[in-house]
């Protein structure tokens, strides 16, 4: 239904600029050929979206087709929203006349324009059409670098945890974090090992997984899945479960066979790499003596997406516990019920910072805040503390802009930031 809408919307975009472009003072629309290219390239993208998803192409060619689809209809929409504030432009001034009773008609304001356009040089409609092309072209640039350089340009982002609680012989212990793998989107085996090899590189005591291992099915790991399995820390290598690993998106909300049988193979994926899997449950960690909680909840998000955790649940019989840390991984989940909990940390991800935006070292910003507070980096209230990670992999747009893919290293500290 995606790829039906997502074709429509482009055919309606075709459709409203074409003939925008075709009564313009552009000449070139006006030939032949332009129609030609103008059909036939649209014709040729819905062509390929089709083929990517009902056939099994090889990844490089199905993500290169999705790229050029995806920019295809961000510089089109401009386009699109371009021209609608020259045809509001034009409306308004035709309701102008109408009220100061004029005789309105399409042939008085085009009159009107060629009358500007002998005055000035360009009729305000030429100009909207002919500089749109320039704007609209804006975003082909840094989405196309964000594929060619941004998708995995993996960043190791380290960030201080400050516990006053922390039992001594956790004082310093390196935590690592990867989270939104989402493998099926995956086409650069290279690429990929090498942003593993980078967090093993760090050598962490211990490894949180915050959900999104894949976009759709299991299967998506099976030529990745020996890549993660290096994955390992001498205190063990924990995960969860995020919306896109219960295979929703594939065999729909409903249960059936099929979807048990692909959600078993997720699960029995984690346990092959050596990843425990933590499903409303919690373990404990320990060192010299001492020991932590870990806890890890099942998908729990706000809106359309799904709310299966039990954070109740995965809390009991952690009483004692000095300090809890917990998997979540959507972080939404921390405002509506993990502050009201003595949860110590949340790790979570899910946003990705919608893979576009600034981060810098005191300023970040990108579109993930307005519908996520917490959207990316270190998050406080008193003594509870979230972490939102923006994801190792990519979903949808093959690329990242200024949020880059993320491994994060933590050092757990006794005391006060």
């Amino acid at each position: 239904m995606m790829i039906i809408y997502n074709t429509i919307l482009l055919f309606v975009f075709d459709l409203y600029i074409f003939f925008a472009l075709r009564s313009s003072g552009i000449q070139f629309a006006k030939k032949k050929w332009f129609s030609w290219v103008w059909w036939g390239y649209s014709a040729m993208l819905a062509l390929g979206v089709l083929i990517s998803y009902k056939y099994s192409i090889p990844l490089m060619y199905r993500s290169i087709i999705l790229v050029a689809f995806f920019i295809t209809v961000v510089c089109k929409l401009i386009y699109v929203i371009i021209l609608l504030i020259d045809d509001v432009r034009r409306g308004g001034v035709w309701l102008a006349r109408l009220f100061r009773q004029r005789t309105p008609s399409p042939v008085v304001e085009e009159q009107q324009e060629q009358v500007d356009a002998q005055k000035h040089g360009i009729s305000r409609s030429d100009f909207l059409l002919k500089s749109g092309i320039a704007v609209a072209s804006i975003p082909f640039f840094p989405l196309t670098w964000g594929v060619i350089s941004g998708a995995y340009d993996y960043k190791v982002r380290r960030q201080k945890l400050y516990f006053p609680n922390l039992p001594k012989e956790f004082h310093g212990m390196k935590l690592g974090q990867l989270s939104d793998v989402h493998s099926g989107s995956f086409y650069n085996h290279k690429a990929v090992l090498g942003g593993v090899e980078m967090l093993l590189g760090e050598k962490p005591d211990v490894i949180f997984f915050t959900g999104d291992l894949v976009n759709n099915e299991a299967s998506e790991m099976r030529d990745y899945q020996d890549i993660f399995a290096k994955v390992k820390a001498e205190l063990g290598v924990f995960s969860v479960l995020g919306n896109h690993d219960y295979g929703d998106y594939k065999y729909g909300f409903e249960d059936s066979a099929a979807k048990r049988k692909n959600f078993q193979n997720l699960v029995d994926t984690h346990k092959v790499m050596g990843w425990d899997l933590l499903r409303d449950e919690h373990r404990r960690i320990s060192m010299g003596g001492e020991s932590i909680a870990i806890l890890g909840v099942e998908n729990w998000g706000m809106g359309r997406f799904p709310k299966k955790g039990d954070l109740s649940k995965a809390l009991q019989g952690t009483d004692e516990d000095a300090v809890k840390l917990l998997m979540s991984h959507d972080p939404s989940h921390w405002r509506a019920q993990v502050l009201d909990t003595d949860v110590d940390a949340m790790f979570a991800g899910h946003t990705h910072g919608m893979q576009f935006g600034v981060r810098a070292e005191h300023f970040q910003w990108s579109p993930a805040q307005y519908i996520y507070p917490e959207w990316a980096g270190l998050y406080k209230e008193g003594n509870k503390q979230l972490y939102v990670n923006a994801g190792f992999g990519f979903l949808g747009y093959p690329g990242r802009v200024g949020i880059l893919p993320e491994i994060t290293i933590f050092e757990l500290l006794r005391g006060q930031a």
